[in-house]
């Protein structure tokens, strides 16, 4: 049985199978589970042949500066409402998040019931121009996250994913309608560090980004750069490479890792190293590479491809100035790829 079951919903995103087993298509793990069983997000359960999905709680909701999420190509300055839930369908042994997303710790916190219409209520009366799915995996609860982006685009409020990108095209045909945004990890270009480490495969990591750029969504992706884990030359060379080969105008930020949960004997990430991996990346072919994490870092701002002039400068998740026009054009006439209004 799942987490929460009181308070759950029948999914859109699986299929019934014999003897009351059920497919999951939220995330690309595809569990099938009998019933009483849960796929490995523990909130995803089958109750006689049904796949019942989280429903009506928050586990905790507030306002961000969208830079925090991060866009840097999306509605700069703005404030959204984030909003999470319970549960991931990884089990990152570095995540910041670990005490919402294990359905095990979870056990004892607290949650908040609510609806759709009052989130994207909240949010609107507040001034904020986005609604966010994060702090836990949003793909797990994609049936939750499209009802209150319905809401939210009712009153004229972009919607935005911050997700592990283990996409499935089922998972974002149904979600097209109404997501406007998604941010997708690339955690590592190691299939054994992603399978020891996370609980997940790179090739289905690599499809799922695919996915997200194919479909149609503002994607930009995130990588943690953790020293003797995923910082060597040769795999942050291949992850620009393999971002430039999708497109160059993916914004990728490099963030800096400090020391959590289950991985605390790596040390925190120098600036130098991000500043070797940015390097690195440009010279793959991508354009729009950032370091973030460190306070002061350099490579925060956002730099015409065409002239070099700063058009959005940053200090960590605060804009301090912008100079692009309302269609996100550089004074010379370059137009920046992002979604701007």
């Amino acid at each position: 049985m799942g987490f929460l079951p009181a308070l759950s919903r029948e999914a859109v995103l699986y299929e019934r199978l014999p003897e009351g087993k059920a497919r999951c298509f939220a995330c690309a793990h595809r569990c099938v589970f009998a019933p009483g069983g849960s796929g490995r997000c523990g909130v995803r359960s089958n109750v006689g042949g049904k796949v019942m999905a989280p429903w009506g709680y928050v586990s905790s909701a507030g306002a961000d500066p969208i830079e925090k999420k991060p866009f840097f190509h999306a509605l700069p300055g703005a404030r959204t409402l984030s909003f999470g839930m319970f549960g991931c369908n990884f089990h990152c042994d570095f995540c910041q998040n670990w005490q919402i997303s294990s359905v095990k710790a979870a056990a004892g916190l607290g949650y908040m019931e609510t609806s759709p219409a009052a989130i994207a209520e909240k949010a609107s009366a507040g001034g904020m121009k986005a609604v966010v799915s994060t702090y836990n995996e949003p793909l797990i609860t994609s049936e939750w996250a499209a009802a209150v982006f319905t809401e939210a685009k009712a009153r004229g409020l972009r919607t935005a994913f911050v997700s592990n990108g283990y996409a499935t095209p089922e998972a974002a045909a149904f979600l097209k309608p109404v997501l406007d945004l998604w941010k997708a990890d690339l955690k590592s270009f190691n299939a054994d560090n992603y399978s020891k480490v996370c609980g997940a495969e790179l090739s289905k990591v690599l499809k799922g980004i695919g996915i997200i750029k194919d479909s149609g969504f503002w994607l930009e992706v995130v990588t943690l750069v953790i020293p003797g884990f995923n910082d060597s030359d040769r795999e942050l060379g291949n992850m620009a490479g393999f971002l430039a080969g999708l497109s160059p105008d993916i914004p990728w930020h490099l963030s800096a890792f400090h020391p959590d949960h289950l991985m605390t004997a790596a040390p925190p990430t120098p600036p130098e190293t991000l500043y070797r991996a940015r390097d690195m990346a440009l010279k793959k072919g991508l354009r729009y590479v950032y370091c973030g994490n460190i306070g002061g870092a350099a490579g925060q701002d956002t730099l015409c491809p065409a002239c070099g002039r700063t058009l959005i400068e940053r200090e960590g998740f605060s804009v301090t100035g912008n100079i692009l026009d309302a269609g996100g054009a550089c004074p010379c006439g370059r137009k920046i790829p992002g979604v701007w209004k």
